[in-house]
């Protein structure tokens, strides 16, 4: 299973940038699927999350700024980032609890690559 990010870029401050992350391979469902995101010097933090049935949670951080959203039959989670500040610079991850089938069927967490999303004032 290999989860592919797109989507950062450099934005203005009060920019939108939409990520979208597809995971690929063996996969029988996936539950919870998230973004995380770390900027230079400090901890990787959760941005946002959606289980398998639509519910989501944002931190405080980004409520009201940010919506994650997933399409089940793409296997892809997609993050619209608007009202876009500064200190949303990080390099943004996704993750996704899968489940696969290796000779019995288990849950599995993968993450993708970093997408770099980069604010200026």
């Amino acid at each position: 299973v290999q989860l592919q990010a797109s989507g950062g870029g450099s934005v203005q401050a009060g920019g939108s940038l939409r990520l979208s992350c597809a995971a690929t391979g063996s996969i029988v469902s996936i539950s919870t699927m998230a973004w995380f995101r770390q900027a230079p010097g400090k901890q990787r933090e959760l941005v946002a999350s959606i289980t398998g049935g639509g519910g989501t949670t944002y931190a405080d951080s980004v409520e009201g700024r940010f919506a994650i959203s997933r399409d089940n039959a793409k296997n892809t989670v997609f993050l619209q980032m608007d009202s876009l500040q500064p200190e949303d610079t990080a390099a943004y991850y996704c993750n996704a609890d899968v489940w696969i089938v290796e000779g019995i069927i288990r849950r599995t967490t993968y993450w993708g690559q970093g997408t770099l999303v980069t604010v200026s004032s």
